[in-house]
């Protein structure tokens, strides 16, 4: 496995004045990530290296095959003769498997065992049917009654862009960022794609046992797509918000769970497509 970033050289254009001049460039680094569980694989995803044991650990919750840390006995980063399995020299996963070790009598969906691959650009390309889309374990967030100062979610995308140490070498990640009601930072992630990046934070969760995230409230980089809200849900998070538009099945899933979904937020002004009660202010 390698870094989280990767050199290269590239040729730097410009037109006014004209130029043209050879520079080193800084890209973020993009890899595939195989996920075994009792030595099957049951997922290929593109990601940034780097909290990959976090990243799996959210995977195994937003797939709804685990609901708590005691679920899981062991998540392994390694390569296939480390992890203890014969390896396919074209194999381009080797140095990127991580390796599930689940508690005794808790059984995996038949319908995972499909090493699906997953890009760095989407969530669910490995589902097979819409009804795939929903995953066990959604539950009603309607009692939640944290509230949030539209003041303090607006001041949140600039508090998330502080965190993202490797978007400012690459410009070129998404982001994640879990915070309080008060607008306190709990813990960022970044990773190529958006997805990955909310895995990273719920995994973080699991694994430190915050799970549910009652009274919390993620933050997206980019658009918000039903597979984020879903994620989001499954970590019990009240408030979703994102810089960016939602689409239509984001906010239908929201409002299904009873969960608050703000768009557009930028610029000290926001679009809240669902529950709107729990900003105040404005």
């Amino acid at each position: 496995m390698t870094g989280r970033t990767q050199r290269h050289r590239v040729t730097r254009i410009t037109v006014a004045p004209a130029s043209r001049t050879e520079r080193p460039d800084v890209l973020a680094a993009e890899e595939p990530l195989g996920i075994r569980i009792g030595g099957q694989a049951v997922s290929l995803t593109m990601r940034t290296p780097g909290d990959d044991v976090d990243l799996t650990a959210g995977f195994l919750l937003s797939e709804g095959i685990v609901t708590t840390a005691a679920d899981i006995v062991s998540i392994r980063i390694c390569d296939g003769q480390q992890c203890g399995h014969e390896h396919d020299p074209d194999d381009d996963s080797l140095g990127n498997i991580a390796d599930v070790v689940l508690r005794p009598g808790l059984a995996v969906r038949p319908e995972l065992r499909r090493g699906f691959l997953t890009s760095s650009a989407c969530g669910v390309c490995g589902k097979s049917s819409v009804e795939q889309l929903h995953v066990p374990g959604l539950t009603d967030l309607s009692a939640d009654r944290v509230t949030v100062d539209a003041t303090v979610l607006a001041s949140l995308p600039d508090a998330l862009r502080a965190a993202q140490r490797v978007f400012d070498r690459t410009g070129g990640l998404h982001a994640a960022g879990l915070f309080t009601a008060s607008g306190e930072l709990i813990v960022a992630r970044e990773d190529v794609g958006r997805h990955n990046a909310v895995d990273k934070v719920t995994g973080w969760a699991l694994r430190s046992g915050r799970l549910p995230l009652a009274g919390c409230v993620l933050l997206v980089s980019g658009r918000t797509s039903f597979e984020l809200v879903q994620k989001a849900a499954l970590a019990r998070v009240p408030v979703l918000a994102a810089v960016s538009a939602p689409s239509s099945l984001a906010v239908l899933l929201a409002g299904r769970t009873g969960m608050t979904l703000a768009g557009f937020v930028r610029g000290g002004s926001m679009n809240v497509y669902t529950r709107p009660d729990r900003i105040t202010g404005g």
